[in-house]
């Protein structure tokens, strides 16, 4: 079997600074946040649920047996810089402080698809889930859940591309039904593992793939009130006046063909840029912010044929 290190990136426990701190920058997503962390809570530890219809329902739920065929399967779907990798890799914080328990995070490497060789990606996605398997039966017991693991599959259109498309190598179909059967194997196994399945082409993946998805969240690009939040608070210490914040919203808004700033634009490009324009001489002031909102281009939009 292929060792976790040639399978995984280094684990993560979560909460740790890192992610936390990118999970709280991901402002106007309460709720999607909330939905996210109810589902979750439930797939990786289904005896709340039962815990919850005896206090309200007397325990005699009808409804209860309907989730007991859920796959704990998750697709994020959105632009380029929408934060869908960003929340895949840090709600587990949040997950962590709601559950109190410690969640592990696991990140398939892109290596890990292989190169083409028969059987290879087959073997490896088993491999993958057979890990999953393992760890999970050792978090959980009679007593309980103990950690929880969430495994994020990012670019997962090249892993899990739809076996309808004509060019598709037989290779990659047979690691479509690879993964298809890992995320069978955990239905009703009642281990403590989510599956999170991150794309920028929600209409490449196989359809079997979204069928058996507990849930998809669609990311967009931010509102105007989403990037008046994200803007006041990485700017905040800076002695920006509220009127530039204002007109910087505006400014990265969506205009005819051109679409709006994206979370990462933001965060990553505007912002900083205002800071090393003004380093080391002197501040950060309300003119550097309007120009760069004008200079700037927005990261271009995605499209199914890119």
């Amino acid at each position: 079997m292929t060792s976790q290190d040639d399978l995984f990136h280094p684990v993560i426990e979560l909460p740790e600074p890192i992610r936390r701190a990118r999970y709280d920058r991901l402002v106007g997503l309460d709720g999607m946040k909330l939905r996210l962390r109810k589902e979750a809570a439930l797939l990786a530890d289904p005896r709340r649920l039962q815990v919850w219809a005896a206090t309200h329902h007397g325990g005699d739920v009808a409804a209860l047996t309907l989730f007991a065929d859920r796959a704990p399967l998750f697709v994020f779907a959105g632009d380029v810089g929408s934060g869908k990798s960003a929340l895949a890799e840090s709600f587990g914080c949040d997950l962590a402080d709601f559950l109190g328990l410690p969640v592990y995070l696991y990140r398939l490497k892109l290596a890990t698809r292989g190169s083409g060789l028969v059987g290879e990606m087959t073997s490896l996605i088993g491999d993958a889930f057979a890990h999953m398997h393992t760890t999970g039966k050792r978090l959980s017991g009679p007593q309980g859940v103990r950690a929880v693991q969430i495994f994020v599959v990012d670019e997962a259109d090249a892993l899990v591309q739809s076996r309808e498309a004509q060019q598709m190598h037989h290779e990659d179909r047979a690691g479509v039904d690879a993964f298809l059967a890992g995320i069978d194997s955990l239905v009703g196994a009642r281990l403590p593992v989510i599956v999170v399945l991150c794309t920028n082409r929600l209409g490449a993946l196989d359809p079997a793939v979204m069928r058996r998805a507990a849930a998809t969240f669609v990311f967009t690009r931010p509102g105007d009130e989403q990037r008046h939040a994200v803007l006041t608070q990485a700017l905040d210490g800076l002695s920006i006046r509220p009127e530039t914040v204002r007109k910087v919203v505006e400014l990265t808004g969506a205009t005819g063909d051109r679409p709006g700033y994206t979370f990462s634009d933001l965060t990553q490009r505007l912002v900083p840029a205002a800071v090393f324009r003004a380093f080391p001489d002197r501040p950060v002031t309300d003119e550097d912010l309007l120009a760069l909102a004008e200079e700037l281009e927005p990261t271009p939009a995605f499209t199914e044929e890119r």
